[in-house]
């Protein structure tokens, strides 16, 4: 990790260490000693904790380190000389010289500040959603960019915290991947923070390692800002993903047009009006900005023709001949299958079937939601046995694709159609032009 040397953060203690030297000149033979043996002593752990920052620092800081412990002995000494004026004012012009010889030190030695922006992502399913974000502040000389996976766990069904998970070797290799546990953040202090899980503890499937929850960033950063994981079809945002502790902690909540924007703001103003906390967490209408979203900016800019496709795939798509068969995109979600249950369970079957008919020129790429497992184990366990045999068995005779890779993307760009339910995949699937689909739950092909 780049050091950080705080450049600006050092310069104004130094000023305030100054104004402190300058408020006792001024009142010296007023002084009450009580009140000035105070603030030396406030100012000496003050050059102490600066020297000790210092100290910890490579390079050029031991002269500093060396005018910082002559300081300290002349706040000692002026303390002694409270009741001799004389020598009161020698030492505090000795002082301001030392001061201002650090603060010029500093200013021409020191580089210049650069901002650190870190990126907080949980799944790497989702790392789209801050990837461009993520690639333009890596671009830009004034900036040192983290991409920092955080651990998340499933929830059991009593709501406790159930196994952990790091996804921080899922990412492609393009990403430098920081550990969770060598960044401090608490020390670091990062300029931006940027998230796209907003939920903290208010989750029923998932939560994010509690030292990560929106609440508890917001203290060590100037700005936390968070960008939905997911877009939205046709604008429209449910109500219960615009008030949650992401959107209310966060200094800007970046979404996906002004349409969706709206909803967000009038949510918000709801939550405050309700709750009698109107600014508690900040300007409604200048933290909501329609910017908006990565995805967008990863779906159009994943090729075809870059992609890596996996072996195991490549004998599903292609035929005997050497061509490619065409590939339907099948995805399920979650809402879909909170809603329906068994309905989903028989549709999904009914399905898979159909496809494995008709495998000689159409290769199926079935992708769930990526939650899809977690959310039956935690919310619907009576359907997650069967939906699990399902999978099992379909990966199992290897007649289709079955996507559990970090990367929607791929599965975009590779197929030539979409089929399945509405949600975020349909949404970016929508910006590609190619042909959609949607499945109705009550048709099936046995009846």
């Amino acid at each position: 990790m780049t050091e950080r040397y705080k450049k600006k953060e050092i310069l104004s203690v130094i000023k305030t260490l100054e104004k402190a030297n300058d408020n006792l000149g001024e009142i010296s033979s007023k002084i009450i000693p009580a009140d000035a043996a105070n603030v030396l002593s406030q100012c000496q752990e003050t050059a102490i904790l600066l020297g000790n920052y210092f100290e910890e620092l490579s390079g050029y800081t031991l002269p500093f380190v060396s005018v910082l412990e002559d300081y300290c002995e002349d706040l000692y000494q002026m303390n002694i000389a409270l009741s001799d004026d004389t020598q009161f004012r020698k030492l505090f012009i000795r002082i301001k010289k030392q001061l201002i010889q650090l603060y010029n030190g500093v200013e021409r030695e020191f580089p210049d500040d650069k901002k650190e922006i870190v990126f907080m992502p949980y799944k790497a399913s989702m790392w789209d959603s801050l990837e461009s974000v993520w690639k333009a502040a890596d671009d830009d000389k004034n900036c040192d960019a983290y991409v920092i996976p955080i651990p998340y766990y499933d929830r059991n069904p009593d709501g406790t915290l159930g196994q952990m998970h790091y996804e921080g070797n899922d990412y492609p290799e393009y990403v430098p991947v920081t550990s969770w546990e060598e960044y401090v953040i608490a020390e670091r202090k990062p300029d931006i923070i940027y998230i796209h899980n907003p939920y903290d503890d208010c989750n029923l499937v998932t939560t994010v390692h509690p030292a990560f929850y929106a609440k508890e960033l917001k203290q060590h950063t100037n700005m936390l800002v968070y960008i939905p994981y997911f877009v939205c079809a046709g604008d429209t945002v449910a109500e219960h993903f615009c008030v949650t502790p992401g959107t209310l902690y966060s200094d800007k909540v970046i979404v996906q047009s002004e349409a969706v924007r709206k909803t967000y703001v009038e949510e918000l103003q709801k939550f405050e009006r309700e709750n009698n906390c109107k600014n508690a967490f900040g300007n409604i209408e200048h933290k909501v900005l329609a910017l908006g979203s990565p995805k967008y900016d990863k779906v159009l800019s994943t090729r075809k023709e870059d992609l890596d496709i996996p072996e195991e795939w490549l004998k599903v798509i292609c035929k005997p001949d050497g061509s490619w068969k065409k590939i339907v995109l099948y995805n399920t979600s979650i809402a879909s299958m909170l809603e329906h249950g068994e309905k989903m369970i028989m549709k999904i079957e009914d399905v898979l079937q159909t496809f494995k008919e008709m495998q000689k020129d159409i290769a199926l790429l079935w992708r769930p939601h990526p939650l899809m497992s977690g959310t039956l184990q935690s919310m619907r366990p009576q359907l997650w046995n069967r939906y699990s045999a399902i999978t099992e068995r379909y990966e199992s005779e290897s007649w289709g694709i079955y996507d559990n890779s970090a990367d929607v993307n791929q599965a975009i760009a590779l197929s030539d159609a979409y089929y399945g339910d509405r949600g975020s995949v349909f949404e970016l699937y929508q910006k590609t032009g190619k042909p959609i689909l949607l499945q109705n739950i009550d048709i099936l092909k046995a009846e």
